[in-house]
């Protein structure tokens, strides 16, 4: 599946949601929930570090936003996920869960990648939902943003 020019907008908002998720020390993913109409109802960042919170992951923090605001109670249907890195299970299942229409992410995640990757949650066929999937959207500017984080990091470390 081909991405939109939304999808590409989307996926903007998502970087810059992820580069402040670098200002708290938690990995740079990024996060947006458009609504049906394209309409933006949430963005966020990782805040595991921050919050001292394992389930804080973008996703789920721009899902639980979304649905405060969508008008259907905790069903995001119709909406798009758009996130900067390929979904953990734990992300996917949440938007499996919220009924989310469509996940659109940038990097593939090979090591905990969830919707198609080393996993695909969203397209298990024993669940009651399964968003449409499209990955790649400007893969190359969250590759780069968690390159260089991960960098810094064994810097310090050093």
């Amino acid at each position: 599946m081909n991405p939109t020019g939304a999808d590409v907008a989307a996926m903007r908002l998502a970087l810059d949601a992820a580069q402040m998720a670098m200002t708290t020390g938690d990995v740079p993913v990024g996060a947006v929930v458009l609504g049906p109409g394209g309409e933006l109802l949430a963005a966020a960042a990782n805040r595991r570090e921050a919050d001292d919170d394992p389930t804080a992951h973008a996703e789920v923090l721009a899902i639980r936003a979304a649905a405060r605001v969508h008008g259907e109670g905790w069903r995001l249907t119709g909406c798009t996920l758009v996130v900067t890195l390929e979904p953990c299970t734990m992300c996917a299942g949440a938007a499996v869960l919220a009924r989310i229409d469509r996940v659109v992410f940038g990097a593939a995640d090979d090591k905990a990648g969830a919707v198609g990757g080393l996993w695909d949650v969203v397209r298990d066929r024993r669940l009651p939902h399964r968003p449409e999937v499209v990955g790649g959207v400007l893969a190359a500017e969250g590759a780069q943003l968690l390159t260089a984080f991960f960098a810094d990091q064994r810097a310090e470390q050093s």
